[in-house]
């Protein structure tokens, strides 16, 4: 039976697309390639929320499910995380980390295409990776979420240690903290779909990015504030350097 969390999707597709598009013309502007990646992550996790919505109103069907794993579980944190990979790597690294990210992605969702369906586990308004017959595809997942863990939610933490150290940058601790809180959250809001309670990533995903949302535009208002004082001083901050260190969620592990 849908309740009215199974719509929470809707809502968390729009603020995804309209971040998104304030990220994608921040990169338009500085043609930077995190902000391209930043952009692109936000996209993908659109997507995965769109197949929740759809399936919220048309019920389960096999393409959305798999449409949803592959978005959400593959996909949801990995191109986030390569924001923060080229952001805080020497470029070469960040190449051959996309490389390696890339090829385990293409592999699992292949695999997830290929995977057999155990239809007496559907739920017709419910999405659950337990359906997949093939369970060691599951495996996959955690490597992902790994992944955007160590680069997502531990440059948050860093840098919000980082800017906590003087007064004129402590906005941006705030920022950065709301960015790791954030980007925490629909990672615990997956533990749960293991144990069936998907509304529960329903509800961490929107709160987790309207942190995020919220600890970008700190940031960003912070860094705008103290560039205008140091103008007048006739000081400028030296290279183009992103003021949120860190952004982006790891998905759930469905």
């Amino acid at each position: 039976m849908r309740t009215a969390v199974y719509f929470v999707p809707t809502v968390t597709t729009v603020i995804a697309l309209a971040f998104a598009g304030v990220v994608i013309a921040r990169w338009l502007d500085r043609r930077q390639p995190h902000l391209l990646w930043w952009g692109i992550g936000l996209l993908t996790y659109a997507a995965g929320t769109i197949t929740e919505s759809a399936t919220t109103l048309l019920g389960w069907h096999e393409p959305l499910f798999r449409a949803w794993y592959i978005t959400g579980a593959l996909l949801g944190g990995a191109p986030l995380a390569q924001g923060s990979v080229y952001l805080h790597l020497p470029r070469r690294t960040a190449n051959w980390l996309t490389a390696i990210v890339g090829t385990v992605i293409v592999i699992a969702s292949l695999c997830v295409i290929a995977a057999p369906i155990d239809y007496a586990l559907v739920e017709p308004f419910r999405l659950s990776g337990s359906v997949l017959a093939w369970r060691w595809v599951r495996l996959f997942s955690p490597f992902v979420n790994v992944y955007a863990v160590v680069f997502l939610v531990g440059g948050a933490i860093v840098s919000a240690v980082r800017y906590r150290r003087t007064r004129e940058t402590y906005s941006r601790f705030i920022g950065n903290v709301y960015i790791a809180i954030g980007a925490m959250l629909p990672g615990i809001g997956g533990a749960f779909t293991r144990f069936g309670h998907t509304e529960v990533l329903y509800v961490t995903e929107l709160i987790g990015l309207l942190c995020i949302f919220a600890g970008y535009r700190l940031n960003v208002t912070s860094r705008a504030v103290r560039q205008a004082g140091q103008t007048e001083d006739g000081r400028r901050e030296a290279g183009d350097e992103e003021t949120a260190e860190s952004l982006g969620i790891p998905h759930y592990q469905p």
